[in-house]
């Protein structure tokens, strides 16, 4: 008791120091695979995570730069300035700058900003810094850093942008692109004020073609439709009026552009960009268009360069050439670039870094590098010596182009994010990280160093190592659990694999003695593993918890050598966590067999399960040795304490409450982890902050946020045993974090006592372990277990035969499993062995079971065979045999339940369709007032049709009534007017206004159909309602004609035919109302059927009835009999008679009537047939009304949209007003603030020159000759500093500063220059000090008033610039208004026209219309004319009389043409006879006279003398030929012998090639030490060679010359000698 009173005390104090504990950063690692840059020439930094790591590429050391709220936002550097910009993420952003190497805050920039940044960017030039925010402002600002001033700043809703960079020649500009447009923003200054203006670029399309601009809103004077009318803009036909109509365009008409991926600046303010679809464009940032370049392949036969890099990958060659060639086929998609003096650096998916020559429109590529990952970024050094490459995963190669070295990969990254960390034993030198793509590093723990990386390639699920040695254990998603060997840091190897189940594993832990490992797997499985590599890593037994684990914790005693283990439970049923705890004794490894089942499973008498509920659910829980439990909440953010009773029973269910519940200040859910002592408790959740507590009081010790919520917080934690350090991971940031206390000796005390102490009771077990743990092989697939070969050697022995009927499901089970695994995983090999010893145990009762199967099979198909043999009603269905009687429930239930479903779909289907069937009757039948009827021809295939029609709503009779009324008002109205206006013309004689009278008559009912443009009148129609064709201006008009055309149409009767119908009518009535009150019919249907007389067919269908003897024979039959059946023969063979005669009558009438039907049928068929035509011709009537009635709603609808065009205009008219208002204001106060500059400036340049006059008489008191000198100096102003052009640089927008920057340079460069110019030693003799100061003090006034007029001087320039500006956009708002009006005009010009240019519908017959053919189908009446046909016929007979005059001149004229043409002919045939002539008669004069001519003129016989030289010359070719084979042959010998000399040489060469390049190097060094020792040597050697090689190559051309005037001496002499030889003849002229 005193000593554990003691050991209270000093945890108390303990505590009580750790309260006052800090954490400090010890280092960070992860990757980014975004926003890498050089910081300087040879330190890159990138963010990841809350933090910006810095990294030298020489020594690879890690300076880290931590964000104070959380995650990092957006990130830009400026390696010029060596300068990082970052943004946090929270609510309204701050902007801060830090210096490198320092490390200092330079500014903190507060914008306007409300949750995030999505871009930075700084100015290649000057102080400058471009933001760009994300939702809702979207607001690009510039930024002067520096003086952290907010110069402009320009909003664009909704426009998320993905790139943003400065142009390098111009700060002015920048280029903002996303991934459908690329933009163009000018900074404009005016003064003080800056102001942003964007230009959009003008995008080829998709497949690389150029789009041509179109203005959608204004109208196209060169398009013109007069049969349609004007041609409109589609939104006018849409029926936009407001803002949408400026930019409306339809989606079909929508051409989609390419897709930018990356862009970069050119040397000239140009831009190159790479899009999604594999283009490469080049931008002139003037115009605004982009150009396709087209890959030129070079020339010359130059190999590419390309480059390997020291690490390769882990995948086999076949594999990385099939890789490679997958990335050839595809077209690659750049991604980054960068620019170079020497050309441009790309790459892009397919992970090549390619190499750009570009020249106009083309362009050659070479390929530098290939890093088999596709590159997101290329990024220069400052110097342009080094180049950064970025993959997508992370991964940072370097590049020196110029020095074309090997490419160096600086960080290696992860292909997924870390997944946990845990310290390698004893856990103060090394630890180790696994990435959820199974990657696992090593890293040295002073300094964060990577050490060694290992691929597991697959998905890791968890990591922890063990205490007990140097191995480290892997869970994996399928199963797999690896323990890999880390004995040698430098190259981890896996040394074992076991697959525990088919379930992912989820946890690992391994208690504190590192003999045992808790695996805890889906579905509440959970594994014990031992984890001594000397046991080879045994699964020791497994067991199944109730619901899913969510953490485990397990207690190591120390004194009993027992492990207790604690699972975390949250059953769904319950909603509250469940504590079920196990132990596990020593004797599951001494003696396993009696520990575990069968089916190894442990026992519950060994592992003493016990259960606990708990009254909250919790997302982790730990326990303590004196069973103390700490648990997070998982729905709120408490920390919950609870103390577990000693004793308690499984079946016990009493829910144990919290002693102590906290709030953990954290976002929920989370987890906690007690440090190695068990006196910290550490609390981590999404928010990312770690928090450290006191076990006992859960008051906060430390706390850090070393992860944020946007990075889903931390994932994993671990202590180091020592307790000085902590490992933590981000769940979702990459970042790796190494966290170490900041306390003294005293306080650590206690901690690495407890180190101690475990280290004293493992050491033993460690270095035995890891001793075994090295001389186990490496594992490989072909290392597997001797159970899985053992299995596989089984299944091979098996017999290769087809199970019979009498195999059970557990054989065919057993079978098929062992023959369809390849890795079978320990609990199916515990559950084969376990079903094969039951095999075994039950085999003779599995034998009585067969025999018993047989015989009831036997029985029952004997009771089938006689069930198929008795009738079909005693026979029983195929499903009475069936003996299990469940199963056959089941199936029957089953079935009921799919013809229940079947029956409920195909009900839902019917009622579907009667719906539509309901739907469909009332719209088409039910709703018709004359219903739809047919007539159909007898013989023909004629159907004639009647019209259903809708029964009129009362709006539309109210709407034809009104109309009606109007109409009438209207004739009435017209009618009253002609007789007031009318003009009484004189009287005429009646008998010539009757004539008159008839004429017009005649002429009006000619023309009125043609005029009305239908045949309604002859159908029955009422045409004198109607609106004349001329008269339809208006839209009322047109609407009112729609209606009166829509009237109901009924059939004409003249008065005679009406009354006579209803005559007609009236008599069928009264016969049918008599027919039913008759009382005569209805007596005579009841006493006589209806007639009154009987029928003769009635009289012969009675049948005679034969005697009665007639069943007696014929031999019984007496005399009477014999006379009587004689009579009944006879009065037969009279009615047969009388029926056959009655039979040929009735046939033919019936022939009769069939004659007649026929006839009655076919004239109806004629009747039904002329009514067939008659309903053709009421069809053609109704669709020329049809054809009226849409050419009236054709207007309608362009005068519709002649309006909203109209509206269009005008909107966009106020619009541009508006705009012209504020640019006319904005003129006016940059004018006035440009005139107020320029009378400052004014004011400066009048008092500089008052300065310069007022020399002389401010220095009056000083002697004329001296003033002249002083004024001579006062006017000497020292030189300008010269720019220093640095020619070998690689950067290729050169080495300028900024404006700002150029002039503060300059200003100090002069001041300086003036300050060595007052140096009293350049005073002029004679002169007095005191005036000297006062004339150098003159001086420095002079010249800071001329620099102050220079600077105002371009700052007024750039002032009128932007005031020219202003007023060109003033200019041009004021052309648009011009535009728009113009428009409106013509837009009101077109609408007046279109209202007066009707269209007129014309019945005109064939031959009537004569207009050009055309190819369309519809005639183009633009320029036509209605003429009468006399006219037309008058004018043809006077074109055919001019037509036959003109025919006969053009004979006449023919004739004559042709004797001229035959005259002509003749001539020049002459003439070309003559020029032949001359030319022979020249060409014998100019005959050269050769020897062979000569010959031929003096030798007489010519052909035997030719024969003679061949003979000659063939004999002494045969002799030639002799002396050529000779030659050969000895040439040959020659040959031979050349050849084994060169032989020789060859082998002499080589060895002095050896030694050449040996020399070759002496001879270089010499020639260094040389040079350096004494170049002016060198320079006067290369001088006299130089001037030997003058005078050596005067004497050469004097030598030319000489040889030149003798050659020319030789040709005169040879030339005189051929002349002396041949003689020659001169030309004749004529």
């Amino acid at each position: 008791m005193e000593s554990d009173a003691e050991n209270g005390e000093e945890s108390d104090n303990g505590r009580r120091r750790a309260r006052g504990a800090e954490l400090e950063m010890r280092w960070v690692q992860g990757f980014t695979n975004r926003n890498v840059g050089f910081v300087n020439n040879k330190t890159i930094c990138y963010p990841c995570g809350n933090y910006i790591l810095f990294v030298d590429i020489e020594t690879k050391k890690t300076t880290v730069l931590k964000c104070k709220n959380g995650h990092v936002g957006a990130f830009a550097v400026n390696g010029n300035s060596q300068v990082v910009a970052f943004s946090d993420q929270k609510l309204n952003p701050v902007i801060y700058i830090y210096t490198f190497p320092g490390l200092v805050k330079r500014s903190e920039i507060k914008g306007q900003a409300q949750l995030d940044y999505s871009l930075l960017a700084f100015s290649y030039m000057g102080p400058y810094l471009a933001s760009y925010s994300s939702v809702p402002e979207f607001a690009l600002s510039i930024w002067d850093w520096q003086e952290n001033i907010l110069l402009c700043s320009k909003s664009q809703p909704g426009v998320k942008v993905t790139s943003m960079s400065f142009n390098p020649m111009n700060w002015h500009q920048l280029c903002l692109s996303n991934e459908n447009s690329l933009t163009v923003w000018n900074i404009e200054r005016n003064d003080q004020e800056h102001h942003l203006k964007s230009k959009p670029v003008r995008l080829p399309a998709e497949d690389g073609s150029l789009m041509c601009k179109q203005d959608v809103f204004f109208s196209h004077p060169d398009i013109q439709d007069l049969y349609y009318g004007p041609v409109l803009p589609i939104s006018a036909i849409a029926g936009l009026a407001g803002d949408e109509a400026e930019t409306f365009r339809p989606k079909d008409d929508i051409q989609p552009s390419v897709h930018p991926t990356v862009h970069c600046w050119t040397a000239t303010s140009d831009l190159y960009m790479g899009c999604e679809e594999g283009h490469f464009l080049a931008i002139n940032v003037e115009t605004l268009k982009a150009s396709l370049l087209y890959y030129k392949p070079s020339q010359d036969a130059k190999e590419r360069r390309r480059t390997k890099f020291r690490s390769l990958p882990l995948l086999s060659g076949d594999s990385l050439k099939k890789e490679e060639d997958k990335r050839r086929t595809q077209k690659p998609v750049l991604l980054a670039m960068a620019y170079h003096k020497d050309g441009l650096y790309a790459a892009g998916s397919d992970g090549i870094v390619h190499f750009y020559q570009i020249k106009g429109t083309h362009y050659q590529m070479d390929d530098c590098f290939d890093v088999a990952e596709p590159i997101t970024s290329l990024v220069f050094s400052p110097d342009y010596n080094t180049l950064l490459v970025e993959t997508d995963k992370g991964s940072v190669y370097v590049y020196k182009p110029s020095q074309n070295e090997e490419v160096i990969k600086l960080l290696d990254a992860c292909n997924d994010h870390f997944l946990s960390a845990d310290f390698l034993t004893p856990g103060n030198k090394y630890c180790v990280s696994v990435a959820i793509s199974g990657e696992v590093h090593v890293w040295l723990l002073e300094d964060g160093t990577f050490i060694s990386k290992l691929c597991l390639n697959t998905q890791a699920t968890a990591m922890v190592c063990c205490p007990s040695s140097y191995s480290v254990a892997v869970g994996t998603k399928v199963g797999h659990v690896y323990f890999i060997d880390v004995t040698k840091v430098e190259t981890p190897r896996v040394v074992h694999r076991v697959l525990l189940s088919n379930l992912p594993v989820r946890h690992l832990q391994y208690d504190q003695s590192g003999q045992y490992l808790i695996t805890g797997a889906a579905e509440g499985h959970i594994f014990i593993l031992d984890a001594r590599p000397s046991k080879l890593f045994q699964v020791l037994g497994y067991l199944v918890m109730s619901s899913e684990v969510l953490g485990l914790s397990a207690i190591y005693d120390v004194e009993s050598e027992l492990v207790e283990v604690m699972a975390l439970l949250c059953p769904p049923d319950i909603r509250r966590a469940r504590l079920e705890i196990f132990c596990l004794p020593s004797a599951i490894t001494i003696d396993n067999d009696e520990c575990i089942d069968e089916r190894g499973m442990l026992k519950n008498r060994v592992i003493q399960k016990r259960q606990y509920e708990l009254h909250y659910p919790l997302s982790s829980a730990v326990r303590q040795k004196d069973d103390t439990v700490y648990g997070y909440c998982n729905h709120a953010p408490f920390i919950c304490k609870y103390h577990l009773a000693k004793k308690k029973t499984w079946k016990d269910a009493s829910v144990t409450l919290s002693e102590k519940k906290i709030p953990s200040n954290q976002f929920a859910p989370g987890f906690l982890h007690f440090s190695p002592n068990s006196q910290l408790l550490a609390s981590v959740a999404k928010d990312g902050v770690l928090f450290i507590r006191d076990a006992v009081t859960l008051e906060t010790v430390a706390r850090e946020h070393c992860h944020s919520y946007q990075g889903q917080g931390i994932g994993s934690l671990a202590f180091s045993l020592d307790g000085q350090f902590l490992l933590v991971s981000g769940v979702n940031d990459g970042t790796l974090v190494c966290l170490k206390w900041k306390t003294g000796d005293d306080e650590i005390k206690e901690a690495t006592d407890y180190w101690r102490l475990i280290l004293a009771i493992l050491n033993n077990s460690i270095y035995s372990e890891n001793t075994v743990l090295k001389s186990m092989a490496e594992w490989n697939i072909a290392t597997e277990s001797l159970l899985e070969s053992s299995l596989e050697k089984e299944s091979q022995e098996m017999p290769q035969k087809k199970p019979s009927v009498e195999v059970t499901d557990e054989d065919s089970y057993h079978n098929l499993n062992i023959l369809s695994t390849d890795e079978m995983t320990w609990l199916n090999q515990k559950v084969q062995k376990a079903i094969k010893e039951e095999i075994k145990k039950f085999a003779d009762k599995r034998k009585e079971l067969k025999k018993g199967i047989k015989k009831l099979r036997k029985t029952i198909q004997e009771m089938m065979f006689e069930n198929e043999q008795v009738p079909d009603i005693e026979r029983l269905d195929q499903q009475e045999f069936n003996l299990d009687i469940e199963e056959q429930e089941r199936l029957q239930a089953e079935s009921e339940q799919e013809v229940a479903r079947v029956r409920k779909a195909i009900e839902m289907e019917n009622l579907a369709k009667c719906y539509l069937r309901d739907i469909i009757k009332k719209e088409c039948w039910d709703s018709m007032s004359i219903k739809g009827r047919a007539i159909k021809c007898f013989h023909a295939a004629y159907k004639v049709t009647n019209y259903p029609m809708k029964e009129r709503s009362k709006e539309e009779l109210e709407a034809l009534e009104r109309v009606l009324q109007l109409k009438k008002i209207e004739s009435a109205d017209l009618k009253i007017r002609k007789e007031i206006v009318e003009f009484q013309s004189q009287a005429v004689p009646p008998k010539e206004e009757g004539e008159k009278v008839e004429e017009e008559a005649v002429t009006d009912e000619s023309t009125s159909n043609s005029l009305i443009g239908s045949l309604s009148a002859q159908f029955g129609g009422d045409t004198s309602i109607l609106y004349h064709q001329m008269d339809l201006h208006t839209r009322e008009e047109k609407i009112n004609q729609i209606i009166l055309l829509q009237i109901k149409v009924e059939k004409y009767l003249t008065p005679q035919q009406r009354a006579k119908a209803e005559m007609m009518a009236k008599i069928e009535m009264e016969r049918r109302l008599a027919a039913l009150n008759s009382a005569r019919q209805r007596a005579l249907y009841d006493m006589m059927g209806g007639v009154l007389e009987v029928k003769k067919e009635d009289i012969l269908k009675i049948e005679i009835p034969p005697p009665p003897f007639v069943s007696k024979p014929d031999a019984l039959w007496n005399e009477e009999e014999k006379k009587v059946f004689k009579e009944y023969e006879k009065k037969v063979k009279e009615l047969n008679e009388e029926r056959e005669k009655y039979r040929k009558t009735l046939e033919t009438e019936l022939k009769k009537l069939q004659t007649s039907i026929q006839e009655t049928t076919q004239n109806f068929d004629d009747t039904v047939s002329k009514l067939f035509e008659r309903k053709v011709k009421s069809e053609m009537v109704i669709y020329q009304e049809e054809l009226k009635i849409n050419n009236l709603l054709y207007s309608l609808l362009l005068d519709e949209e002649l309006s909203t065009r109209e509206a269009g205009l005008n909107h966009f008219l106020d619009k541009k007003r508006k705009e012209k208002l504020s640019t006319a204001e904005e003129v006016q106060v940059v004018r006035a603030q440009v005139d107020a500059y320029r009378e400052t400036y004014d004011n400066l340049a009048a008092e500089d020159k008052i300065l310069e006059r007022g020399f002389k008489k401010e220095f009056s008191d000083v002697p004329v000759h001296h003033i002249d000198h002083l004024f001579k100096l006062y006017k000497r102003r020292p030189r300008a500093q010269k720019i220093k052009m640095h020619l070998d640089t690689a950067n290729p927008y050169g080495d300028r500063p900024g404006s700002a920057r150029a002039y503060k340079e300059a200003l100090a460069h002069l001041m300086k220059a003036i300050d060595e110019m007052d140096d009293p030693e350049n005073m002029p003799e004679g002169l007095d000090l005191p005036v000297w100061e006062r004339f150098c003090l003159a001086r420095q006034t002079k010249v800071e008033g001329e620099q102050l007029v220079k600077r105002k001087a371009l700052t007024l320039a750039e002032m009128q610039a932007f005031l020219q500006k202003r007023m060109d956009d003033d200019e041009k708002i004021r052309m648009d208004i011009e535009k728009i009006l113009n428009e409106l005009n013509k837009l009101r010009e077109e609408k007046m026209r279109f209202q007066l240019d009707l269209t007129v519908q014309f019945l005109l017959k064939q031959g009537q219309v004569e207009l050009e053919s055309a190819a369309e189908l519809i005639p183009d009446y633009t320029d036509a004319i209605l003429l009468h046909k006399s006219v037309i016929e008058e004018l043809n007979c006077t074109i055919r009389a001019q037509g036959e005059k003109k025919i006969a001149s053009m004979v006449e004229s023919k004739d004559f043409s042709k004797g001229i043409f035959q005259l002509e002919w003749e001539h020049k045939k002459m003439k070309m006879l003559m020029e032949d002539l001359n030319q022979r008669a020249r060409d014998i004069q100019n005959l050269h006279v050769s020897r062979d001519r000569q010959l031929f003129l003096r030798i007489l016989n010519y052909d035997s003398h030719i024969t003679q030289q061949v003979s000659v010359m063939e004999q002494t070719l045969g002799v030639m030929d002799k002396l050529h084979k000779k030659n050969v042959k000895n040439y040959q010998k020659v040959f031979k012998d050349l050849e084994k000399r060169i032989c020789l040489k060859e082998q002499a060469n080589y060895k002095l090639s050896q030694e050449l390049q040996e020399i070759l190097v002496s001879v270089s060094e010499r020639r260094h030490i040389f040079e350096a020792a004494d170049k002016q040597m060198v320079s006067e050697k290369a001088a006299k060679e130089h001037y030997q090689d003058i005078v050596q190559r005067r004497q050469l051309v004097d030598l030319a010359k000489e040889q030149a005037q003798e050659i020319s001496v030789l040709q005169a002499e040879v030339e005189r000698l051929r002349m002396r030889t041949f003689p020659a003849l001169f030309e004749m002229e004529y």
